[in-house]
């Protein structure tokens, strides 16, 4: 069992391992000293059977954990050896393995799939660099490259801790669109470092998916590795985000009988999610977006620093409206929160024009609490996965990837992101539309398709496909 160092808080099981003295301590004593303290033993594994025996407890924590666990350390005759929860233990060892496609077998099948027979594949790539994509997992191969700076809500936590993010976005890769990814957390926070590291690398790969790395760096590192690599390069906390976002607003609109070419839409927090749902929100068609940060609202009559709002600036607020947040938001249509917990207040919304829609994306901890919303805003969606509406990026690259790869594109378009988005909206029948319910579940197994499916057609219609012809991928050379 690991020991933790500490108690995790997530609310997973706690499992505690604990020596117990058979003529002092009493189990029924340690059960009913975990149920004082809100926990509820839903499992006993006996590890050692004697005078001092040693058990694992598996306790359902609906109270602090760290309080159960010092309930039990004050049980005379007992002593906790250690502590870990089922998250701890499902990362022991990591979460991925490299798994061959081919068995070897006999002294032929190592000839083949190495030397000396593998020298006439690598002549044929030789001759033809195209044809990795066939004869390497380059065809199938996503790279997911952090550098630990803003990973989760934990902010800049370095490339070891960022690891295991990483290999839980490679796992969804796999399991939800077949996509082999493959984790790589780089110890530089350089640009130009990173930048050159992933030229490097990317001949092993037939897509890069950037993620977790600081605004305002992330901008330039894309923007960078896009002109120099002919493989896509995808941002996810950007792109992503401002997909699932767009085709949340779609529906949302459709909920309350408005058209996105009508709507007043602010932006709070222009941060990588932020400047990309600025972005998508005009390639959408929205005539009036506001972008509102820590120094109010961005207008084209204020010189900024940061690339981002300078951008913004130029590119948003027609009307020149000056101040905060509040005044954002009267007469708006939508508030879009990618910034931080607590900066939405009720009277805001109230400004808001008829039947708001609010999106308080900002993880853990939203703008707003969506119960303090009701009867107030018409549609409510967040990041959260314990709230209706949860806006999750893993609606967006799965598909959005497996597209790009089926296809061979050189890059992702906007025109591809807009088509994605449109096909995310979709999977949601207008039977099944209502605020509550206006982006399909993770889960719904129709979601990577349809996404794949509407990429690959906009690659084609944008130009970018690089695959001869339109036929499912195969095996075949």
């Amino acid at each position: 069992m690991a020991n933790t160092g500490g108690i995790a808080m997530d609310g997973s099981n706690l499992i505690v391992r604990l020596e117990m003295e058979a003529d002092r301590a009493l189990f029924g004593t340690i059960a009913t000293a975990v149920g004082a303290a809100g926990g509820d033993i839903v499992a006993i594994d006996v590890i050692r059977a004697g005078q001092r025996s040693i058990r694992d407890l598996t306790i359902r924590a609906e109270a602090s954990m760290e309080a159960i666990v010092e309930a039990i350390r004050k049980v005379p005759g007992v002593r906790v050896v250690n502590v870990s929860d089922q998250t701890l233990l499902l990362h022991l060892g990591g979460k991925l393995e490299v798994t061959p496609r081919i068995k070897i077998r006999t002294r032929d099948d190592l000839s083949r799939v190495y030397t000396p027979g593998v020298a006439k594949v690598c002549m044929a790539i030789h001759e033809d660099p195209a044809s990795a994509f066939s004869l390497t997992i380059k065809r199938n191969t996503v790279a997911v490259v952090s550098d630990g700076t803003a990973v989760l809500g934990l902010g800049n936590i370095g490339p070891a801790a960022a690891m295991p993010v990483m290999e839980g976005k490679a796992m969804l890769f796999k399991e939800l669109a077949g996509v082999d990814a493959f984790p790589i957390c780089l110890d530089t926070q350089d640009p130009d470092a990173i930048v050159e590291i992933v030229r490097a690398l990317a001949p092993a790969f037939g897509g890069i998916n950037l993620e977790d790395i600081s605004s305002p760096r992330c901008f330039e590192i894309e923007r960078r590795l896009q002109e120099l690599l002919d493989i896509p390069v995808f941002h996810d906390d950007q792109h992503g985000t401002a997909v699932v976002l767009i085709a949340a607003l779609m529906n949302a609109a459709k909920c309350v009988g408005k058209k996105l070419a009508d709507m007043r839409v602010v932006v709070c927090g222009i941060g990588a999610a932020g400047m990309a749902i600025v972005k998508m929100l005009h390639t959408a068609g929205v005539p009036v977006v506001l972008a509102v940060d820590r120094a109010g609202i961005l207008s084209r009559k204020t010189t900024y620093d940061n690339v981002a709002w300078q951008w913004c600036s130029e590119n948003t607020n027609p009307e020149g409206i000056e101040g905060g947040l509040e005044e954002a938001l009267r007469r708006a249509d939508a508030f879009i929160g990618v910034s931080g917990p607590g900066v939405l207040k009720q009277e805001y919304v109230r400004g808001m024009a008829a039947d708001p829609i609010v999106f308080a994306m900002a993880n853990p901890e939203p703008e707003i609490r969506p119960e303090l919303l009701e009867g107030i805003a018409a549609v409510v969606g967040t990041g959260r996965s314990d709230y209706p509406n949860q806006i999750n990026n893993v609606l967006c690259f799965p598909g959005i990837f497996r597209g790009a790869l089926d296809c061979r594109a050189s890059r992702i378009t906007e025109g591809m992101k807009l088509a994605a988005a449109r096909a995310i909206a979709a999977v949601v029948t207008d039977q099944q539309l209502n605020p509550e319910y206006i982006v399909p579940s993770v889960f719904n197994a129709d979601v990577v398709e349809s996404v794949r499916r509407a990429v690959v057609s906009a690659a084609y219609a944008d130009r970018v496909a690089r695959r001869v012809d339109k036929r499912e991928p195969a095996d075949e050379i």
